[in-house]
């Protein structure tokens, strides 16, 4: 089974790039921005160039633009085109851990921990012994709600599995400004699932190949990118479950009302968007401004001549 791990970086060669060089089993595939350096290189794996990503295509490169964290649509794309049956996107300042990798729970059906609530969004975080801590992306409207003491078992095989992250973890700004937390996540808690959508993140996260199709990181929404990718994927009835930590994020350097600025998209439209996609998981398109809809809708057409 061959295994991919994507990532954008505009760094020289990071601590967690290093590392990430070194998994025996797995494929590296970085995609390059315009601020990346002309000679980056890895020692191992596959670097994508801006040039080789409009070699790609060029019209999809050109609706996505530069210079964002959205680039990783192109590393994607590359993955899916090598036959990778399991792609797992990571952030470039995420550290993995021993463990990582190594309880991948995509490949068959087994029994999870499903948190059920009548709410309409689940905060993975509030599962756990961070439970003051909100994901960045749930719904600040549900944040009082959170009562996760309705528990069952339940049978599936995944189609996601979103690891998480000691350190900093991905709370959003305001979280971030009212806490600055360092967290230790009891790995005791974990892995577990719920009956609601759940935001999850681009930054430790597994797809099977069959949720990779589906995943698009939306250019031009800020900070919402990932979040609404997840929503979306989790419309189409893709499964996801949370596993215990598997890295460790020294968050590179963060303005937090610039982030604030960049999620305002979600404080105002996350909750509105999950109810639309409980009925019609195409609805995401009335909530993406047009360029990011054009980009959507060319990289449907990629994925569907793959």
């Amino acid at each position: 089974m061959m295994k991919a791990i994507v990532t954008t970086t505009i760094n020289p060669i990071t601590k967690a790039i290093q590392r990430f060089q070194e998994m025996q089993d797995w494929t590296l595939v970085v995609a390059g921005d315009l601020k990346t350096p002309r000679d980056y290189a890895l020692e191992r794996g596959i670097y994508l160039t801006p040039a080789n990503q409009d070699e790609i295509d060029k019209d999809l490169s050109d609706l996505v633009g530069w210079n964002c964290i959205q680039r990783r649509n192109f590393a994607i794309l590359k993955a899916l085109k090598m036959g990778a049956e399991i792609i797992c996107l990571v952030d470039d300042d995420n550290i993995p851990l021993d463990n990582w990798g190594k309880n991948l729970y995509l490949t068959a059906s087994q029994s999870f921990k499903s948190f059920e609530t009548q709410e309409v969004a689940f905060d993975p975080i509030g599962a756990t012994n961070h439970g003051n801590l909100w994901h960045r992306g749930f719904p600040l409207q549900l944040i009082p709600n959170r009562r996760y003491l309705e528990t069952k078992t339940i049978q599936f095989k995944p189609s996601i599995q979103a690891d998480f992250w000691n350190g900093d973890p991905d709370i959003d700004a305001i979280c971030r400004m009212q806490f600055r937390p360092e967290c230790d996540f009891d790995d005791k808690d974990f892995p577990f699932t719920s009956n609601a959508m759940a935001p999850f993140n681009s930054q430790n996260t597994f797809l099977t190949r069959e949720a990779a199709v589906d995943y698009f990181l939306f250019p031009h929404i800020g900070r919402m990118d990932d979040i609404w990718a997840a929503y979306y994927v989790q419309a189409l009835g893709h499964t996801v479950v949370f596993g215990a930590p598997t890295v460790y994020q020294e968050r590179n350097p963060h303005n937090l009302i610039e982030d604030m600025k960049k999620e305002y998209i979600g404080y105002e439209n996350n909750l509105k968007l999950i109810y639309a996609l409980r009925e019609n998981p195409d609805s995401i398109e009335t909530f993406l401004p047009e360029r990011s809809k054009k980009a959507w809708q060319r990289y449907r057409e990629i994925v569907s001549n793959l």
